[in-house]
């Protein structure tokens, strides 16, 4: 799936600004990183998990032969998370835990439709199960990836809608 969603993304990710949130091991972030990003924040709350996302970070970065600094774990909830501090960013991750979905979507949605500008053109890309549907208020599905029943699909949202 993950890669079925770069190749969509193509010429979106080089050079862009990111944020992974519910980052788990930074899957979503460390590929955008290695397909060009600039760089971007991890957002991961369970202290576990971002020790293991501090270490790919360090393995991908040597792979790719850069130092690292352009990518930034932090150990947060990304719920409580401000998302209003520095420029906003070009695409934001989400892959949260399937079970969650249902509680941290609208919470997530609107923090970030009060912190970006009206006329941000970026994109929230969104992991979900394939039946489930999102309708976030202000925000339009500009593109769907998979949607077989129990099968990871992803949800590319733009502002509008």
């Amino acid at each position: 799936m993950r890669q079925s969603v770069f190749s969509s993304l193509a010429a979106r990710v080089v050079g862009a600004r990111f944020v992974d949130l519910l980052a788990g091991s930074g899957a979503y972030g460390l590929e955008a990183f290695s397909r060009g990003a600039a760089g971007g924040t991890f957002v991961e709350s369970n202290a576990r998990a971002a020790a293991c996302l501090r270490r790919n970070i360090g393995a991908v970065s040597r792979s790719l032969r850069k130092a690292g600094d352009e990518l930034n774990a932090v150990e947060a909830d990304a719920l409580s998370l401000p998302t209003g501090v520095g420029a906003p960013p070009d695409l934001v991750f989400v892959d949260p835990p399937y079970d969650l979905i249902a509680e941290v979507a609208p919470i997530l949605f609107a923090k970030w439709s009060e912190a970006l500008p009206p006329d941000w053109g970026g994109l929230i890309v969104f992991e979900m199960p394939g039946e489930q549907e999102l309708a976030p208020p202000g925000w339009a599905c500009i593109k769907r990836l998979g949607r077989g029943v129990r099968q990871p699909s992803v949800a590319c949202f733009a502002r509008g809608g």
